[in-house]
């Protein structure tokens, strides 16, 4: 038998051996979600966005929280329009820029596949009139406005806005835009962006999201009752068949998916930067509640979303087409793109980038109950679905993807009829009803108190007066 000196000795070992497997996994993990996001986040941004580099690296990707992205490094292949990045060679990710599609991080596909995948997927589309008021066309008019606001009071609140008063927790608001009555009548850019750039919302892609299952619930593709929704869903006993698409639309669906922000390894992170496929790393969550029963926010439904989409087509590239032909052609949003992950399937819980302009574009859609230039386009009654708020939801503040209430601070909002697209890093459309106003503010926002919904915004609404009932 073991002398007891000689069985510590093993055991000391065999928790080494564990530790050091524990260990390895996590640095594997971090490496592979370091190098997604690296070249994720370049290649949008010099491409997309048109940014310049020295930026990106500066703002994206250094700063607290960010300090291991020092160790990566990236390979630019402007001609090529891609981005390669890795920890010293080690676990490279490669990210492919596709016309219309934006950045695909080349997971399980190789980057001759992605490109293929989306040849000659789209055909020119005529710019907007340049003259023409916004939103039909591109042109504003910030002088002469009509005397139904305070002008000084919004240009004020505006100026603040972009008032970068404390140097330890700045809030690097990047472009700001106010619409009354359907036409925009304050705007503003941080140096270095401008009325053109396409900027990352994060969670304000699930509006969108909501728009897309709008018009194919229009179409009669699917149905908010719809269940059994996924093949991997349907096996015998798999009580996921009796999740819904109304929740996974107010986040009821009971599957077991971690959203938080603070760690390498959770669900969101690896799902969005270290997976090919984003939809089935999330469908494959195993249920933690009864759907239906509990409410718990996660971005995996948004992307098990456009999965379920995707199967309501009969083909690959009609499906790639869909955003851009049925909701920003419409739209005019011209700077808008959503990204797909390498399986093909759209990352619709926060890979969609625009242009602050097209962001208020689609806010301005819900506004108008889903009509636009008199055409209805969502089912009629979308938009009241789409606010009815979700019970299960704390105070009721959630309902189909979209904010009732500010998460942050329950209690206050802008007005009582307000409603949210928020999104990570602090960006935000705010679609006031009882006002005729929205606004939208996009920033890169990490340090906790440099901004807050409720109170950044609440000088804009005072600028603006309720306006008389509709009879």
């Amino acid at each position: 038998m073991p002398s007891p000196r000689k069985i510590c000795l093993i055991l000391l070992t065999l928790l080494a051996a564990v530790l050091a497997a524990i260990a390895f996994h996590w640095i594997h993990l971090t490496a592979l979600l370091g190098s997604g996001y690296m070249a994720e986040t370049l290649c949008s941004g010099l491409i997309v966005s048109a940014r310049d580099r020295e930026s990106i690296f500066a703002e994206e990707l250094s700063g607290p929280g960010y300090e291991l992205l020092g160790l990566f490094q990236a390979d630019i292949d402007d001609q090529g329009k891609q981005v390669t990045a890795s920890a010293y060679g080690l676990w490279p990710r490669t990210a492919v820029y596709r016309d219309g599609l934006g950045c695909t991080l080349a997971i399980g596909r190789t980057v001759s596949e992605l490109r293929a995948e989306a040849a000659n997927l789209f055909t020119p589309t005529e710019p907007l009139d340049q003259n023409a008021l916004w939103p039909e066309g591109e042109g504003v008019e910030l002088e002469n406005l009509p005397n139904d606001f305070d002008n000084d009071a919004l240009k004020a609140a505006i100026d603040a806005i972009f008032t970068e008063s404390d140097p330890a927790h700045p809030r690097q608001t990047r472009a700001l835009v106010v619409v009354h009555k359907g036409r925009i009548v304050g705007e503003r850019y941080a140096p270095g962006f401008d009325r053109t750039t396409p900027l990352l919302g994060w969670s304000m892609s699930k509006a969108a999201t909501n728009a897309l299952v709008a018009l194919r619930v229009m179409d009669g593709a699917v149905a908010t009752s719809d269940a059994k929704l996924l093949p991997e869903w349907r096996g015998e006993g798999d009580a996921r068949a009796a999740i819904t698409l109304d929740q996974l639309l107010r986040m009821t669906s009971g599957l077991g998916f971690e959203e938080g922000y603070g760690s390498n390894t959770s669900d969101v992170a690896q799902m969005l930067f270290a997976k090919g496929d984003a939809a089935g790393f999330a469908a494959a969550k195993s249920l933690v509640a009864a759907p239906g029963t509990l409410w718990h926010y996660a971005s995996g439904s948004s992307n098990i979303i456009a999965l379920i989409l995707r199967h309501s087509f009969a083909d690959e590239r009609s499906y790639l087409r869909f955003p851009h032909d049925r909701l920003f052609a419409p739209l005019g949003m011209r700077s808008a793109v959503l990204v797909p992950d390498a399986s093909g399937t759209f990352i619709s819980s926060s890979l969609m980038y625009a242009s602050a302009r097209d962001w208020a574009r689609l806010a301005l859609l819900f506004a108008q109950g889903g009509v636009w230039q008199g055409k209805q386009l969502l089912p009629l009654d979308w938009v009241t679905y789409s606010l009815t708020p979700t019970p299960e939801a704390p105070a009721k503040d959630y309902a189909a993807h979209f904010w009732l209430k500010l998460p942050e601070s329950r209690e206050l909002s802008l007005a009582e009829d307000a409603y949210y697209m928020l999104g990570f890093d602090q960006q935000v459309a705010a679609i006031i009803p009882s006002r005729d106003l929205i606004i939208v503010r996009l920033g890169l926002t990490r340090r906790g108190g440099a901004w807050d919904h409720a109170r950044d915004l609440a000088p804009i609404v005072r600028a603006f007066p309720p306006t008389a009932p509709q009879p």
